[in-house]
């Protein structure tokens, strides 16, 4: 059974839709195939992205932090001889 779809419609810059061209005929697939890769791709990023920062604020709720003072003081360690262990 064929999955319903939608026809979803976008305007790019050449450059952008040249690219795109070029790849579906490298690949032998159709534009449409790259377009719903590339697509997907980007949902799933964003996804992802959502899920991380849905999670970083728990921890923030939850007390888990690091004050920037010891972030910072760890960064202007790196490099030297006297290396701070990374905060926690």
């Amino acid at each position: 059974m064929t999955a319903a779809t939608r026809v979803l419609t976008a305007h790019v810059p050449l450059p952008l839709a040249d690219k795109v061209d070029q790849m579906a005929s490298r690949l032998e697939r159709s534009r449409g195939w790259i377009m719903k890769q590339a697509l997907s791709a980007w949902v799933a990023q964003e996804e992802e992205r959502d899920r991380l920062t849905q999670e970083a604020l728990a921890d923030v709720d939850a007390g888990r932090v690091i004050d920037h003072q010891s972030v910072q003081a760890w960064a202007d360690s790196l490099g030297t001889d006297q290396l701070l262990p990374v905060p926690r």
